[in-house]
């Protein structure tokens, strides 16, 4: 739960603050009646789908409403007995708390970003900080004492908005933005039709293009991560591995499908342990998928710093 007098969260929002996004979240001003007068706002103005692109957004809007993130799975059942509760509860305080919803199977950065080791997992973002408030699912009266404390806190540092039905369109809200790079619109076009096979391909001729290119890096491992799951069903990929403990095929997937649902550790941790046993002409494949990983989490996370170093211990 939320602690009233600081600024708890120690994830760094920065580099998700300054994503694009297509969709625009609600406008919010900073005045307006307390919870509860003139009745509730429709869930659905209040419930936004984030992702890893658009999180700058709630980024933005956190500045002026405190904003619940709930990162959950659609494999995930306490899940869907957590998200009604939140967005019925977000419905009763009438746009001064607004809900942003992340799939993280979807947005491994932001799964990463929140340090979400199980789900669901509910953090929340005050003026652009991380606050974290719970994980599992909880019963509504507790939920309702959190977002209570969270009022409070984001009271205490100037976060007293609520979203405003009545603004202005969000077109005119919207700023100009420059156009993206075109491997990049290429990449986020293909992404969003599902098509991973043809946005690793913008992201690979960006690289042959220019190999130092950080961003592209990072975004063919995140594709490529994404393109061995799609149609894979989760049992499925735990029960191989389970009954297969020495098969590498098989243990590459699980790291896979840990990564995308932020259970880093596990991921690397399996791959690590997998690596010690191998003979020295069989690891190849898993030192690959590690650094791929690597790429995925940020090569500047604390837990890739470990892993790399962890690595380094069983080569030399």
């Amino acid at each position: 739960m939320p602690d009233p007098s600081s600024m708890r969260g120690a994830v760094d929002l920065s580099s998700l603050a300054s994503r694009r996004s297509a969709p625009q979240p609600p406008a919010a001003n900073g005045s307006g009646p307390a919870a509860g007068e003139g009745g509730p706002v429709p869930a659905s103005a209040l419930v936004v789908d984030a992702t890893d692109q658009s999180f700058g957004q709630v980024v933005e809007l956190s500045k002026r409403v405190p904003v619940v993130v709930d990162l959950w799975a659609e494999w995930c059942a306490p899940c869907k007995q957590l998200t009604p509760v939140l967005e019925q509860l977000v419905a009763e305080y009438a746009g001064r708390i607004v809900l942003a919803k992340v799939d993280v199977d979807a947005n491994p950065q932001l799964a990463q970003a929140f340090q979400a080791q199980s789900i669901p997992t509910v953090a929340a973002v005050v003026a652009g900080q991380p606050v974290p408030l719970f994980t599992g699912a909880q019963p509504e009266q507790v939920v309702r004492e959190v977002f209570e404390q969270l009022l409070q806190l984001a009271s205490q540092h100037g976060v007293n908005g609520r979203v405003d039905m009545g603004d202005a369109p969000a077109e005119a809200e919207e700023p100009v933005e420059e156009p993206l790079p075109e491997h990049v619109q290429e990449a986020y076009d293909a992404i969003e039709r599902g098509d991973y096979e043809a946005a690793a391909a913008a992201y690979r001729t960006a690289l042959a293009k220019q190999p130092s290119d950080a961003e592209a890096k990072a975004g063919l491992a995140q594709v490529s991560l994404l393109a061995r799951l799609q149609g894979r069903g989760i049992d499925e990929i735990r029960q191989a591995a389970a009954s297969a403990p020495d098969d590498v095929d098989a243990q590459l997937a699980v790291a896979d499908l840990d990564c995308s649902g932020g259970h880093v550790d596990d991921a690397f941790d399996r791959l690590l342990t997998l690596f010690a046993k191998l003979a020295p002409a069989d690891r190849d494949p898993v030192r690959a998928r590690l650094l791929e990983l690597f790429e995925v989490v940020g090569i500047d996370d604390p837990r890739v710093g470990a892993a790399r170093r962890r690595l380094a211990s069983l080569l030399y």
